[in-house]
């Protein structure tokens, strides 16, 4: 695959096939013109001698310093070698992937007085898979991701490190050399323009997008295999209930549910039957409610990084008619905003998951199931402590799910006396969404097994695939085993698209 970056952008599929798949990236005819246009405006302010920040100025409290015309490519790569200040473990490859296209989207814009040998540098790295070594601190999201931008700009000049092939870090220059690409020389504005945006911010949001969809899906899968293992009702999830409360990602959810619970033996067992519950539990029946929230959450989500996509996000820009002029839009408040919601919905969408755990393993409140899902309980403890497993991650993603954006610090002398956090509330986010993935294998598991101790009553077309899933490697019901192996390889099948996609061969695609 092919990722042609034009003026106008990229699409979310372009970034994580780069960030994901390593597709290779190419600038369009189109996007070098728009470059060079701006790059002549930048040219004649240069000639003009007229101060303008970021050009012929020092950077943030020190904008009103003029710099002497033969010092100002000095002035671009100090830049870049001091704002290079992070520090911690390296981001993930698929990370920096995403932030280094992104910038290159947003130089491609024609908005930033760069020559094109600048966003061809950046496409080059991603072209022979060198990654910059990018610390996870060092962002406070704005002006932008300036300390992360600076680690993969100063790649470009041959200093700093980039990630090795097996996780180590070695130094830039010999990456470069092995390519057989050359450091490049900056000019005016160009440092600037390398690292004052919103891409890493923009890059973890992309990502967490697409793995929040998958998950939320596969939220409604293993409610719905709980709910069929503890005997509960389908009714609460007929559309007819949804429609008289619109909420667009509530019906989705509940039709998904719905539709996976059908052609079970298992719940026509007790459909008529007078003695059973009235009503489930809240874990149980109010599913949609919850896990539907949290897909009008993700749409929000959705369309704010849509628009950030089409965005200009750099200072100063360089304007069509010559004038440059400084701008706020480097500042992350929309996507750590935006990352923040998703965040406190995905942990919930767990939370909820976690507590219908609780309910399969409780003998009490499990409608005829053994304690933990042990047939065997007493010399063994089936279930109980993937449960506290659980647990504790819910009380770790309710933590996290405290938002990042309103916790503001000034810097740079109160010039920047207000930051977003949207790194921060990105990074955590992405945090929430792997937590959720454990929190789906643990109910998958308990879900299994308790379709497993209805025998020789048959589950829905969805439990049996998910049966199949899940008992070669997590096996029947019985003395215990090393358990966890068995929730890593659980949490792999909710990870992955081949469950889902089984499920959906029978019973139509899900929502």
């Amino acid at each position: 695959m092919t990722v042609i970056v034009q003026p106008t952008g990229v699409e979310p599929a372009d970034v994580l096939a780069v960030a994901r798949e390593d597709a290779h990236v190419e600038l369009s005819p189109a996007a070098v013109e728009a470059m060079a246009a701006s790059r002549a405006i930048v040219d004649g302010i240069e000639a003009s001698g007229r101060p303008v920040y970021g050009v012929s100025t020092g950077f943030g409290a020190l904008a009103s310093t003029s710099i002497e015309p033969e010092r100002r490519a000095e002035l671009q790569h100090a830049l870049i070698r001091s704002h290079a200040a992070g520090i911690g473990a390296p981001m993930p490859r698929e990370v920096v992937r995403a932030m280094m296209l992104l910038r290159v989207r947003s130089l491609a814009m024609g908005r930033s007085g760069v020559r094109p040998v600048l966003a061809q540098g950046l496409v080059d790295l991603l072209n022979h898979g060198i990654t910059p070594w990018v610390p996870e601190h060092g962002s406070l999201g704005a002006s932008g991701d300036l300390a992360p931008l600076a680690h993969c700009a100063i790649v470009l000049l041959g200093e700093g490190w980039v990630l090795g092939k097996d996780g180590a870090r070695m130094a830039s220059s010999e990456a470069l050399h092995a390519a057989g690409l050359r450091p490049l020389e900056l000019a005016a504005k160009e440092g600037l323009a390398l690292i004052n945006g919103t891409d890493g911010m923009l890059g973890m949001l992309l990502l967490a997008i697409a793995d929040a969809a998958h998950l939320f899906t596969m939220a409604d899968v293993t409610a719905a295999l709980a709910t069929e293992a503890m005997l509960g009702s389908e009714r609460p999830f007929l559309p007819e209930l949804h429609a008289i409360r619109p909420h667009p990602g509530q019906a989705a959810s509940a039709a998904n549910i719905h539709r996976l619970l059908q052609d079970s033996v298992i719940m026509d067992s007790h459909r008529d039957d007078l003695a059973h519950a009235v009503q489930d539990a809240y874990s149980i029946r109010c599913a949609p409610q919850v896990a539907g929230a949290a897909r009008d959450t993700l749409d929000f989500v959705r369309v704010t990084a849509a628009r950030e996509l089409v965005s200009v996000v750099d200072n100063p820009v360089v304007l069509p008619d010559g004038r440059v002029e400084s701008t706020g839009n480097f500042h992350g408040a929309p996507l750590g905003f935006a990352a923040d919601f998703l965040a406190i919905a995905a942990a919930e969408v767990g939370a909820i998951a976690e507590r219908r755990v609780d309910r399969l393993l409780d003998v009490t409140r499990s409608r005829e199931l053994p304690p933990f899902l042990s047939p065997d309980a007493g010399v063994n403890s089936g279930l109980m402590i993937a449960q506290y497993t659980a647990a504790g991650i819910v009380a770790e993603n309710r933590r996290l799910a405290g938002p990042a954006s309103v916790d503001s610090l000034p810097t740079s002398g109160m010039q920047e006396d207000h930051v977003s956090m949207g790194w921060s509330a990105t990074k955590k986010l992405r945090t929430v969404l792997d937590n959720l993935t454990s929190l789906l294998a643990v109910e998958l598991l308990a879900a299994v097994r308790g379709l497993q101790l209805r025998a020789p009553m048959t589950p829905s077309p969805a439990g049996r695939a998910a049966v199949a899933a899940v008992e070669p490697f997590g096996g029947r019901p019985g003395p215990d085993v090393f358990l966890a192996p068995v929730l890593e390889q659980a949490r792999a099948v909710i990870a992955g698209p081949e469950l889902r996609a089984t499920i959906e061969a029978t019973v139509d695609r899900l929502h």
